[in-house]
């Protein structure tokens, strides 16, 4: 076996390879580089899944970052267990034929309940009093408290929300590196996600995002190099590229305007009444998944997003099968954004009737997701001022809203979730061993086997 690692520079796309990214393209050159063709839809959840199974959404089940758990009639997102997943993993396959393989999971998605050897993935620690404190899962624990005493903390804050910055991938790479130095895993998964928010916050022609590229290439750099002094294969790529996008599209309100949304009140905000829903959209970047409670309601439901500007297609049940999306985790209806445009998750009218939780971070309340995460409302006058008067009130117990997420859709430069774009905009496939990727774009479900090839053959 030949130990291999699999890093997943999130958002990288051969346009984006170039003199900002000279470890990366210094790989490209030396080894092999192909366009990727990715799933639909392209998306974390949905990509990783296909690429460690082979399979398609309609056959391992993940059909986006979240959808409608019919049985509970929630919405959930960033689910973790990889209970949620079906198919046999590539870490499954491998050990069937070499009992001696080993896989580490660093970041790559439902890491947890995983037949994997080692695991560490986010796990923030939510204690009673509402604080929500940083830290990560790993298993075996001791691996946290190892990865902890020598790189501090995991940065969640830095990970994901408005102060993201390279800091957490940095710490993800530096957590790999500990792993095959002190556990020497056959195959490593390792998740670095930094371009992906600077391309969603800026697009992918701000004049910003060749400094994130550097940044990313030097921490993606200093794996590569780490990794290959320890004679590892190396396999770079990307889930998908980032579009830029101008357009939010109000998905959930075009329903209400139909009168197929219900809504309930709590304390002067409004909330999603999903069990009263006629019909409702789980937006995740440009698909949304419409779940129809009743099949009458189907025809009503297809006009009113017929009529919203932007929707490129409405797939009923058997059109989802020619798009690999006949799941019954699917909404009844999943619609399709055009390139320049995304969908919110926004149902509410007036602004003031928002829930508390849309102008925070929180990426398990709203029931749908949320790049205006990324941003502090611009009409704080003294963004620091007021967050470190947040944070100050919750070290001292005080229960307070984190409340500086605008609601300004238009902010948001970039967005993903659309297969069979221009390649040079679409996810990459980087190989260290060129003469085991064959000729030609390399299609995601061929991902798992081509981890094998990597690690098996000569």
């Amino acid at each position: 076996m030949v130990p291999t690692v699999v890093i997943n520079v999130v958002g990288l796309t051969p346009a984006l390879l170039g003199p900002h990214t000279p470890n990366l393209s210094r790989l490209a050159a030396v080894g092999g580089v192909r366009p990727l063709k990715t799933v639909t839809p392209a998306l974390t959840c949905s990509a990783q899944a296909t690429f460690v199974t082979g399979r398609l959404p309609r056959e391992h089940g993940i059909v986006a970052n979240g959808w409608l758990f019919r049985d509970l009639m929630e919405v959930w997102l960033w689910r973790q267990s990889s209970r949620l997943v079906s198919g046999e993993r590539v870490w499954e396959a491998a050990k069937a034929r070499d009992p001696g393989f080993t896989c580490a999971n660093l970041f790559w998605w439902y890491a947890m309940a995983a037949s994997t050897d080692l695991a560490v993935t986010p796990r923030p620690i939510y204690k009673a009093d509402g604080r929500k404190l940083p830290d990560c899962y790993a298993d075996p624990p001791e691996l946290r408290a190892e990865l902890t005493d020598k790189l501090g903390v995991f940065p969640l804050f830095r990970f994901w929300g408005p102060a993201t910055t390279i800091e957490s991938s940095r710490w993800i790479a530096d957590a790999a590196r500990h792993v095959i130095e002190t556990r020497d895993p056959t195959l490593t998964l390792v998740y670095l996600p930094h371009l992906d928010y600077a391309l969603q916050r800026l697009g992918p022609d701000h004049p910003e995002i060749p400094k994130e590229l550097v940044e990313i290439d030097r921490v993606a750099g200093g794996l590569i190099d780490a990794a290959a002094a320890r004679g590892r294969r190396i396999i770079v790529l990307s889930e998908y590229g980032i579009t830029p996008v101008r357009r939010p599209l109000h998905i959930n309100r075009a329903l209400r305007e139909a009168g197929l949304l219900a809504i309930r009140e709590e304390d002067g905000g409004e909330i999603l009444d999903i069990p009263r829903c006629r019909a409702f959209a789980l937006a995740d970047h440009q698909i949304a998944h419409v779940y129809v409670r009743d099949a009458r309601d189907l025809p009503a439901a297809r006009a009113a997003l017929g009529e919203l500007p932007g929707v490129a297609h409405v797939l009923d049940r058997r059109q989802q099968a020619d798009w690999g999306l006949d799941h019954d985790r699917s909404g009844e209806l999943v619609a399709l954004s055009e390139a320049d445009a995304w969908f919110t998750y926004y149902y509410w009218r007036d602004d003031a009737r928002a829930p508390d939780f849309a102008r925070t971070v929180d990426i398990h309340k709203k029931p749908g997701y949320d790049p205006v995460e990324l941003f502090v409302d611009p009409q704080i006058r003294h963004p620091k001022l007021a967050i470190g008067w947040r944070l100050a009130k919750k070290a001292l117990g005080l229960r307070t809203l984190m409340d500086v997420i605008p609601l300004d859709a238009t902010l948001v430069r970039g967005s993903h979730g659309l297969a069979g774009g221009p390649e040079q905009h679409g996810p990459v496939f980087l190989s260290s061993a060129p003469h085991l990727v064959p000729e030609g774009a390399v299609d995601a479900r061929a991902v798992k086997d081509l981890m094998l090839a990597h690690i098996f053959e000569a």
